[in-house]
């Protein structure tokens, strides 16, 4: 999942919850709720920043690797 859909994503939840409260919904119904989806949503956007992390280190390994062929 790209950050730039991750951050709709963010801004979606925050108006549905914004929203609900507005009309009404007490927060000692929203509360749970939050706590339900808080490991789900940190997992994605732990798992997301891992990924972009490798993908960063495998370049550079792979730029070293062909660097160290040519000198050879």
């Amino acid at each position: 999942m790209k950050s730039s859909s991750m951050g709709m994503y963010a801004v979606a939840a925050s108006i549905a919850f914004v929203g609900a409260l507005w009309a009404g919904v007490p927060l000692a119904v929203l509360a749970p709720l939050l706590i339900l989806l808080a490991c789900p949503l940190m997992m994605i956007v732990m798992m997301s920043g891992m990924h972009g992390g490798n993908r960063d280190a495998d370049r550079h390994y792979t730029d070293a690797r062909r660097d160290e062929h040519r000198h050879h």
